[in-house]
């Protein structure tokens, strides 16, 4: 149990990160929806979303789901307030890159401090790569609402990004949660995949087999 409630928090913070870099970028970039709304802040009760950041989660732990995922309260921004060309796709990015760096952070610390530090302390550094790894990798698929589509948008030449727009706009009609619940079922089918992408990467940046 102990093991399931510190995954569950891993993963609650790793997302409240993940969201508080998109309003960084966008405050940065010249948006100050996100400061003004309060939401550049860690306190977790700005951002936690009862049901994707706590209960989603617990239920695929308990289960033992062969993923875990979930989502905080997105923060606003304003796309009026970001002129430049490239700026959604930077705010939409800042996101996934956090979780990289938390990744090659800790993943590292694994390589190069394993024989100096606790097998305690190991395993909670595997569990926040692992974590960071799935949700830097589950974001940047480019389905709406997830950021791979905004940053894919922000990439495509005009003529393929007016259509993929329209299929974006279509899509975020779903809502958050209808549109995460569609993502997981879609993400299940592809979660053998997945995880031999995510367990290929581990070993790779840490050395240790999982």
């Amino acid at each position: 149990m102990q093991d399931i409630i510190f995954t569950v928090l891993v993963l609650a913070f790793s997302v409240i990160l993940h969201e508080v870099a998109h309003g960084y970028m966008a405050n940065w970039l010249g948006d100050p929806t996100a400061r003004l709304a309060g939401r550049l802040t860690l306190n977790p009760l700005k951002h936690i979303d009862p049901m994707g950041s706590i209960i989603l989660p617990a239920l695929l732990a308990i289960t033992h789901s062969p993923i875990l995922i979930g989502y905080a309260k997105p923060v606003p921004y304003n796309p009026y307030n970001l002129p430049g060309k490239y700026d959604e796709t930077l705010v939409a990015g800042a996101g996934p890159a956090t979780n990289i760096f938390l990744v090659i952070l800790f993943g590292l610390a694994i390589r190069f401090l394993g024989a100096d530090v606790s097998q305690t302390m190991l395993e909670a550094f595997a569990v926040i790569t692992y974590i960071n790894m799935l949700l830097a990798l589950f974001n940047l698929i480019p389905i709406p609402p997830l950021d791979g589509s905004k940053i894919l948008s922000g990439l495509l030449p005009a003529p393929l990004k007016d259509g993929y727009d329209s299929f974006r706009m279509l899509f975020e009609r779903l809502g958050v949660l209808q549109g995460t619940l569609l993502l997981l079922v879609i993400f299940y089918f592809l979660s053998p995949y997945f995880t031999v992408v995510l367990r290929s990467l581990f070993v790779l940046l840490t050395g240790v087999n999982i």
